[in-house]
């Protein structure tokens, strides 16, 4: 791994310049980047990541950024913009989401810096909601394993037990049964996905919501990933079971516009049936000497940049725009979904939505992964068992592409059918699929995360 890419073609600095470099340099070096590694997604052959794809629509976007990016959204009295904008954004996504369909109670939401930011804020909000509301002072919440890690990570953080329950291994989903065995007085909420991470499969939702309420706990749905297409989905008629604020139970739901609200990295919303709960997580301090403090969220000084930017893009894309981005989405998933059913050996993890996930029983998928790589394919891989996957975005909707995934995936099965007593050069990480890994993965893992450690609380100083 190395410390600093493009040593070989930029100065390294080890430390602040003695005299300022120019801007039109600094430009020159950030464009040329910026260029090359845009190449990577601009294909189409990358797994998610790129949710938007349209420069077009990032340049907008900037655009909107760049007038708000100084501003401290913290001072609302300077810039009531951001209030107007913030509160828009919540509002059409708590529409999005069935909020409309709530009628005894008031919905709320937050905006987040990502989707570890809404799962944090939302397991925070239901450990204090519990102990104010039951006295809860053990917090537990149950997830179903596929569930995403910010879960346990928001857990660790926050003093909560996380109980994890394993999943159907035919359909990749949990079975409200074994959630409802999990739970006890001390549990703050259950979870499910719609869509989860590794297999792009939605747990049941609504017989999850009947557990909720018959054992007096949340629901948190996480729609991170599929919380701004899947209602659309639902609208073209594709076969979603209801995982929103329609269905009685769900009490939380959290929605990435940094995904598929095809907003910049950074942004996110997290969304409660009920405002109470989410004011249970708000931070109070009144005896400060520098004034009294209330706290909405975690962050403290946000830029308004980010905001402007995510309320610019939902604005100008509207209903029929996702709409229409969700149609060329589906049908491109099921038309890459058929170029792996066609082949005996791969075979299909539960049934998938617009991300689909594919294992093989005859040999490590990594050996196709390892084909794919060479034809500039980067796929995201799982574990347990060993599969791969795909989330398709707006790239992958252009032409060609899944045409070229049908090409190159045959390919790619004949050289795993034939290297199939070798060991696999790629396994998984979270976020794509890296090579050298091994028996040894653990150690392996331990020894990037000790080197990036290294890199980031220790980078070589100037002679």
């Amino acid at each position: 791994m190395a410390t600093f890419p493009y040593q070989d073609r930029f100065a390294i600095a080890r430390a602040l310049p003695s005299i300022g470099r120019s801007r039109a340099e600094l430009l020159n070096e950030i464009t040329t980047m910026a260029s090359e590694e845009d190449r990577t997604w601009e294909s189409g052959q990358c797994s998610g990541t790129m949710y938007c794809g349209d420069h077009d629509h990032y340049e907008f976007m900037a655009d909107a950024f760049r007038r708000f990016a100084h501003v401290n959204i913290l001072q609302r009295d300077m810039c009531p913009s951001a209030t107007k904008m913030e509160a828009e954004v919540i509002a059409m996504t708590l529409r999005l989401l069935g909020a409309a369909s709530v009628t005894d109670a008031t919905p709320a939401g937050l905006m987040t810096t990502g989707g570890t930011g809404s799962i944090s804020h939302a397991v925070l909000a239901y450990r204090e909601y519990a102990h104010q509301t039951r006295g809860v002072t053990t917090p537990n919440l149950v997830k179903p394993e596929t569930a995403h890690p910010a879960f346990d990570k928001a857990a660790h953080l926050f003093g909560v037990e996380l109980r994890r329950v394993a999943v159907d291994p035919s359909l990749t989903t949990v079975k409200p049964s074994d959630v409802d065995a999990a739970i006890d007085d001390n549990t703050i909420a259950i979870v499910g996905s719609a869509c989860n991470y590794g297999y792009g499969t939605v747990d049941p939702i609504t017989e999850l919501g009947e557990v909720a309420l018959r054992r007096g706990v949340g629901l948190h749905v996480d729609g991170c990933l599929g919380g701004f297409l899947l209602p659309f989905g639902r609208e073209l008629g594709e076969s979603i079971e209801p995982f929103d604020f329609s269905v009685s139970g769900v009490t939380s739901i959290s929605a990435d516009t940094h995904k598929y609200g095809y907003a910049f990295k950074g942004t996110s919303v997290v969304c409660f049936r009920d405002k109470a709960l989410r004011n249970a997580q708000y931070f109070y301090l009144t005896d400060w000497s520098g004034g009294k403090y209330c706290s909405p969220s975690m962050e403290g000084s946000r830029s308004g940049g980010l905001l402007a930017a995510t309320w610019a893009s939902m604005m100008s894309l509207g209903h029929d725009g996702y709409l229409n981005y969700a149609r060329a989405i589906f049908a491109t998933a099921a038309t890459m979904r058929a170029s792996v059913t066609r082949h005996p050996s791969l075979r299909l993890m539960g049934k998938p939505t617009f991300l689909f996930s594919f294992t093989s029983d005859d040999y490590d998928v990594y050996h196709v992964n390892d084909f794919m790589r060479l034809r500039g394919w980067r796929l995201n891989g799982q574990q347990y068992p060993n599969a791969l996957h795909l989330a398709v975005t707006r790239p992958q909707t252009q032409p060609g592409v899944a045409e070229r995934f049908d090409h190159d995936l045959a390919s790619a099965v004949a050289y795993a059918l034939e290297h199939r007593h070798e060991p696999a050069k790629s396994s998984a990480i979270y976020g794509g699929v890296e090579g050298g890994m091994t028996d040894e993965a653990d150690d392996f893992i331990k020894l990037i995360m000790a080197d990036m450690m290294d890199h980031q609380l220790d980078l070589p100083l100037a002679p």
